[in-house]
């Protein structure tokens, strides 16, 4: 497997961004090594809250997280998924499947020796995170998830297949027009450049490319065994369980309701919809989710 690696001169003095970065290598199924990238802010020894981003995003997601969560006396650990950020991208579209991206973050996971864990998981990073809890539940305290899913072959809606469709054949990603469509939040020019700059080329974009097609809603998808089996541990899963959505995202709609019924862990928590937030939520609502992930903390 060939893998490409953004030059580091592309995150200099990125708008709002100036966080060290930290680096951690696993080892592919076929011997490659791939290295991840994650900021790790606030006491050391605290226990960890766990960000984790969305396609085509990365850490610069939660840059307006991070501090007042540290601030607050929390470890805070903001993970690039493979394909993104400033973590290594596997060259090819076909590099990219569900059970690679779960394997990675697993090993990088336990690799880290992560535990005692908060998790907060959006989109893509909500999807594998889900995973993460369902196959490693002894390393999480409790989980927080927004505007995600674990999907399980149940059918799409028009979003998704116009979405699939678009990025079957794709050669590069419309993220310039896509992030503004999915924010309230209008996002600067400098805040835009951040979001490009793990992509010196279209070269770069297979991982976020890919990520469409692996959505496990179509009932002939191989991801959905994985995800239907993920199911069965989440679904006694009764650690303290969260979800904060916005009501204007198209994208994980209805989704927080099926998480609330079927995991044990999301009876009696107080759940909660942000009218005025869309798919990229912390764009939209960091304050706000800052305060729900402390309020949650210290109660449950």
């Amino acid at each position: 497997m060939d893998v490409l690696r953004t030059p580091d001169e592309r995150f200099a003095k990125l708008e709002g961004y100036d966080f060290a970065p930290h680096y951690f290598t696993v080892t592919d199924e076929d011997g490659t090594p791939v290295r991840i990238h994650y900021v790790d802010e606030g006491p050391a020894d605290a226990k960890p809250i766990l960000l984790m981003h969305g396609n085509p995003t990365w850490a610069y997601l939660y840059r307006k997280m991070i501090r007042p969560l540290a601030a607050a006396g929390h470890r805070v650990i903001a993970v690039d998924l493979v394909g993104c950020g400033r973590s290594d991208k596997p060259a090819r579209k076909a590099d990219y499947t569900l059970a690679r991206h779960y394997d990675w973050m697993s090993k990088w996971l336990t690799g880290m020796d992560l535990s005692g864990i908060t998790l907060f998981c959006q989109d893509w990073g909500g999807t594998i995170g889900l995973y993460l809890t369902a196959k490693h539940p002894e390393r999480f305290d409790r989980a927080i998830a927004s505007n995600t899913g674990l999907p399980t072959g149940d059918g799409e809606s028009e979003f998704m297949k116009m979405w699939v469709g678009m990025m079957r054949d794709a050669t590069t990603f419309p993220l310039d027009q896509l992030l503004p469509g999915g924010m309230v939040h209008k996002p600067t020019a400098g805040e835009l450049a951040a979001y490009n700059a793990p992509f010196p080329s279209d070269d770069y974009m297979a991982g976020i490319i890919s990520f469409p097609l692996l959505i496990a809603v179509q009932p002939d998808n191989p991801g959905v065994p994985i995800n239907k089996e993920a199911w069965k541990s989440l679904e006694r899963f009764d650690k303290p369980f969260l979800t904060l959505f916005g009501e204007l995202d198209p994208v994980a709609k209805g989704a927080d309701k099926a998480m609330q019924a079927r995991i044990p862990g999301a009876r009696g928590q107080p759940h909660h919809t942000f009218p005025d937030a869309h798919h990229f939520i912390q764009e939209d609502v960091p304050d706000g989710l800052v305060e729900h992930i402390l309020r949650f903390i210290a109660t449950a």
